[in-house]
């Protein structure tokens, strides 16, 4: 099979999956996420949907139909909560076991199948031996975002928790009612039910972690627990809710150190200046291993609010000492190197979207007085196939950047846009740097094509465009051509 260009988001760009967690199960590596609406007013509208790729082919994606229904929960029968982020484990018997949370419940609740993606059954909901439901006890942790590990021994281990800050509503509510401050662990039986130890802390939130390495990247969210060269790794969602951060221990339960950042969807923490490199909100994910390398999977957001999730990934390092450095993020995650520098790509592959003034924080809503503002979106509602995701609204100053291009020759880029706007798009190889050239832009009401020379000297780079002139205009996709004159 010829091995295909993995881009990022991977999937297509109907699908809005996000909270991705990676297993390699056989020779493929599947996703399991919580599944957005396109331009849906909340989170995870719709049921849990699986997909799968060769692990020596990650540009390869098939779709594996949908693997669970909300309903089919029986504390959910008439289907008005939703399925949260789940998680996947294996259990001794060999069949899969799907971890989840409902949107309105602290309980864990499993589902089972005898294939990795197949048609998942309600299984049962998590308990202690006297049969009480873990999360109802007073007491208990609000369970969130389940993380379920299998350790080497066949212990196995579950993560779940939220922490919310000091002056929160929430937290006001709650505090003294369910354990709500961080990361919390129990061991589970082997029936994949039954509650076995009563829960310690792996990874503090806000108030437990004062004083601690931790400050300033307390846990939130997103427990994702792995193993990795005998060191036991938390992946999880920080205070600062848009970075994907570690923390490590030699033991499974507790003793987790602060690691680093993994992952900013901003690039916060790698860029110079403080402004981030795209629209922030939430990210949630996890790490695999496929054909040798480690890759970190996140979510990004679209449509100008926080509803409508798309999954990532980037290779990550781990060193000997088991540290890992934060990557940036790019349009070439999966891809195994830098793009090829010529040919077609749409422009829902800009791993950086910026307004004139800047990005800001998406919320459940669009932002009122942010119209002048560029963002990812499609034509036309949610739907199950083919999709003309695009950038909207260029402005006057808004940029976008594509990461990276193994660029051997290229002397002409066209872009294919619509709508009233009137000026030019420069082409940069850096941020402020050199304009290696120039697309003049007309209005048009359709879809068309307008092109312009560059001068672009081989080797690796990225790619910038700015848009300045009057009017807005969408962008679905550019070109990269080797020669000055089409035919």
């Amino acid at each position: 099979m010829k091995k295909q260009a993995a881009l990022n988001p991977f999937l297509p760009g109907y699908e809005y999956i996000p909270d991705a967690e990676p297993y390699v199960f056989g020779d493929r590596l599947y996703i399991y996420g919580s599944h957005d609406r396109f331009d849906g007013d909340d989170f995870c509208l719709n049921d849990y949907v699986c997909w799968s790729a060769p692990v020596d082919n990650l540009g390869i994606w098939e779709k594996e139909g949908v693997i669970y229904c909300a309903a089919q929960d029986p504390l959910n029968e008439d289907g008005t909560q939703h399925l949260f982020a789940p998680d996947v484990q294996t259990g001794l018997d060999g069949r899969y076991y799907l971890f989840y949370c409902l949107s309105r419940s602290s309980t864990v609740s499993v589902a089972v199948c005898d294939t990795p993606a197949g048609k998942y059954q309600f299984y049962g909901h998590l308990h202690f031996p006297d049969g009480t439901l873990y999360g109802k006890r007073p007491g208990d942790v609000f369970n969130f975002d389940p993380g379920v590990f299998r350790d080497d021994d066949g212990k196995l281990y579950l993560y779940t928790g939220i922490s919310y800050t000091k002056d929160s509503a929430v937290r006001r509510f709650m505090e003294g009612k369910m354990r709500i401050d961080g990361s919390y662990c129990v061991e589970l039986a082997e029936d994949m039910l039954t509650v076995q130890s009563e829960p310690v802390v792996a990874v503090p939130g806000e108030v437990l972690a004062e004083g601690t390495e931790f400050a300033g990247h307390v846990f939130f969210e997103a427990s994702s627990p792995r193993k990795i060269n005998g060191r036991y790794y938390m992946v999880y969602s920080s205070v600062k809710s848009h970075d994907l951060c570690y923390a490590v221990s030699e033991s499974p339960k507790e003793g987790f150190r602060f690691g680093g950042i993994i992952v900013s969807i901003g690039d916060i923490g790698l860029v110079e200046e403080r402004q981030a490199v795209n629209y922030l909100s939430n990210t949630h994910g996890g790490m695999v291993q496929a054909a040798g390398q480690w890759y970190i999977f996140y979510h990004r957001h679209t449509n100008g609010h926080r509803n409508s999730r798309q999954m990532c990934a980037e290779p990550v390092t781990i060193t000997e000492d088991g540290r890992i450095a934060q990557t940036e993020v790019t349009s070439c995650g999966l891809n195994g190197g830098p793009l090829r520098g010529n040919g077609r790509y749409e422009a829902r592959i800009a791993c950086n979207l910026s307004g004139a003034e800047g990005t800001y924080t998406y919320q459940k809503e669009k932002m009122p007085g942010k119209e002048k503002h560029p963002y990812f979106t499609q034509d036309g509602a949610d739907r199950e196939n083919h999709s003309n995701q695009h950038i909207a609204n260029m402005r006057d100053g808004a940029w976008a950047g594509f990461k990276y291009f193994d660029i051997r020759t290229c002397r002409r880029i066209g872009v294919f846009v619509r709508g009233s706007a009137s000026g030019k798009m420069l082409v940069q190889r850096l941020r402020g740097g050199e304009v290696l050239g120039t697309i003049q832009i007309r209005p048009s009401a359709d879809w068309q094509e307008f092109s312009g020379e560059v001068h672009i000297d081989p080797g690796i780079h990225a790619l910038y465009f700015t848009y300045h002139g009057t009017g807005s205009m969408d962008w679905l996709w550019f070109e990269l051509y080797e020669t000055i004159n089409l035919v």
